[in-house]
């Protein structure tokens, strides 16, 4: 399958959803593209394949819909899961960081001994938007020694300008919006 195919597959299985959260946002539904199995899994099998030789320990992924993503492309290429999750969902000691939202703000934690100082992470997320939540993990990462390789998302929306928040590291966006 050609990459403009697997674009197309995934754009067809993503839901519009006009409207929400609030009037004027056009929210884009990644669900049914979940539900469906064959484009879901060419969507890991891709992430996965632009990763095999950078030599990835740790996955890294977001609450909660960059658990779908991450937990998949963790067993997919063999390698561990980490989760960052809101502040007060983890049970061990943690580190967190504090950033801006689309709608507000908030605060992402870590386990303090998530992964080992060195460690080769790629994190993962569902979707970049302003790049908030993005920057802040990549934060986390940093800050328990771990080299982030890479930041991956299957859904970018361009007009929004995350990919600035980044610092330069390198991303992958399956669709661009």
């Amino acid at each position: 399958m050609s990459d403009l195919d697997l674009v197309e597959r995934l754009r067809a299985a993503i839901t519009e959803v006009p409207d929400f959260p609030r009037e004027g946002v056009l929210f884009r539904d990644l669900t049914t593209l979940f539900s469906r199995g064959d484009v879901f899994k060419a969507a890991i099998d891709t992430l996965a394949a632009a990763h095999r030789t950078e030599g990835i320990d740790q996955i890294v992924a977001v609450e909660s819909r960059g658990f779908i993503i991450g937990g998949a492309l963790a067993y997919a290429m063999e390698v561990g899961f980490v989760p960052v999750r809101k502040k007060g969902k983890l049970p061990r000691r943690t580190l967190s960081v504090s950033y801006t939202l689309e709608y507000g703000e908030d605060v992402l934690e870590i386990h303090a001994d998530a992964f080992r100082k060195g460690e080769r992470v790629l994190v993962v997320d569902d979707l970049l938007a302003t790049g908030g939540t993005a920057a802040a993990t990549v934060s986390l990462v940093e800050q328990l020694g771990g080299v982030v390789v890479g930041i991956d998302f299957l859904v970018e929306l361009e007009a929004l300008g995350g990919a600035q928040q980044l610092g330069g590291r390198p991303h992958v966006s399956l669709i661009r919006f």
